[in-house]
């Protein structure tokens, strides 16, 4: 998974009835683009994120 800054990150919900988490890739801390992710959410919060399976990048 690679991803630039102002990316789009989506986190598929786990529970039927779960909305997706949208957050921005503020900054990339892994190599060439690849995760960790720092992301700021809808809700405004900052979290340090390795994706998983359950999550997609959308190009800015």
């Amino acid at each position: 998974m690679q991803a630039n800054v102002g990316d789009t990150l989506i986190v598929h919900g786990h529970v039927v009835g779960q909305g997706d988490r949208r957050g921005e890739i503020i900054e990339i801390r892994g190599p060439d683009g690849t995760p960790p992710y720092v992301v700021r959410f809808e809700d405004g919060s900052e979290h340090l994120i390795f994706p998983g399976p359950d999550a997609v990048i959308s190009p800015a």
